[in-house]
């Protein structure tokens, strides 16, 4: 394959049909994707996703999501493998991150990259870890108080989310919540939300995330609704180093980590409750 130069790279904003070569860029990756993923990211931001081409071929991507005025959130930042080492990464990178403009930029990278994305401008928040097992076999009963999302409303759900994410997210939630082969409960003892989760196929195991809740308890009970139906099949869920609690549930169900992932931020977000997250949404967006 003949040599290019990064000034032959055209990079354009990307459609959902091109974003499944994506999709497959990053399960050849290992990054296990949701199998339905990309029409809940396109629908928070369809200008926020970017292919790199050279001679009409993608051989790079990034998405910039801007979820509000001030926080957006990269991810998707590959290039092809026959193609690295040629400055197309970084020049796609740059054209696309012109999208967030001035707000606050998030990303979970492999922690060897840190020192590459510190250089332009991100800096260490936390860690987070993948953490993967099996689901017991066998039926087992809805835990206590565990009810599907749907049954709570969208706007309670949004209210809770809010208070564990750097930014609103009602759009994303609206399909996240109801996209084909998703599965998302509440906790609600007494009329109020403790908790909420939400868990998807992927290519190699089911993905939870997010996992929300105000307790190990809650957390606990989600966790197992989320996975009741899933009889021994693999299942995963990515845990922030920022809440102890979350890490010591996952050790104590059998889950083993399998990789690590560095959150970095270009600067400040808004508090969020961090005892609350026991599992991120999304590597991806977040």
């Amino acid at each position: 394959m003949p040599q290019h130069a990064p000034d032959q790279l055209i990079v354009t904003r990307a459609t959902p049909e091109d974003w499944t070569v994506v999709s497959e860029w990053a399960a050849a990756e290992g990054w296990n994707p949701g199998l339905s993923d990309a029409s809940c990211f396109f629908a928070q931001d369809p200008d926020g996703f970017f292919l790199g081409r050279i001679d009409g071929e993608p051989v790079s991507a990034i998405s910039v999501v801007n979820y509000s005025p001030t926080y957006a959130f990269l991810g998707f930042y590959l290039v092809r493998p026959d193609q690295r080492g040629r400055g197309h990464g970084l020049a796609t990178w740059k054209a696309a991150l012109a999208h967030a403009g001035d707000r606050t930029v998030g990303l979970d990278g492999v922690p060897a990259q840190q020192d590459n994305y510190r250089r332009s401008g991100f800096e260490l928040a936390y860690r987070t870890s993948r953490f993967g097992g099996t689901a017991p076999s066998g039926d087992r009963p809805t835990p206590d108080h565990v009810v599907p999302a749907a049954t709570v409303g969208p706007d309670a759900i949004a209210a809770y989310d809010s208070a564990c994410y750097p930014a609103d997210r009602a759009r994303f939630l609206r399909h996240w919540l109801s996209c084909d082969g998703h599965r998302a409960f509440a906790r609600v003892p007494d009329g109020r939300v403790t908790g909420y989760g939400v868990i998807r196929p992927g290519r190699d195991a089911h993905r939870v995330g997010p996992l929300f809740a105000d307790t190990t308890e809650d957390a606990r009970a989600l966790l197992d609704a989320l996975t009741a139906d899933l009889d021994g099949a693999p299942f995963a869920v990515d845990v922030p180093e920022t809440n102890p609690e979350a890490v010591a549930l996952a050790k104590s169900l059998g889950l083993t980590p399998s990789f690590d992932t560095a959150r970095m931020y270009t600067g400040p977000v808004r508090p969020v409750a961090t005892s609350r997250i026991f599992g991120v949404t999304s590597l991806e967006l977040g």
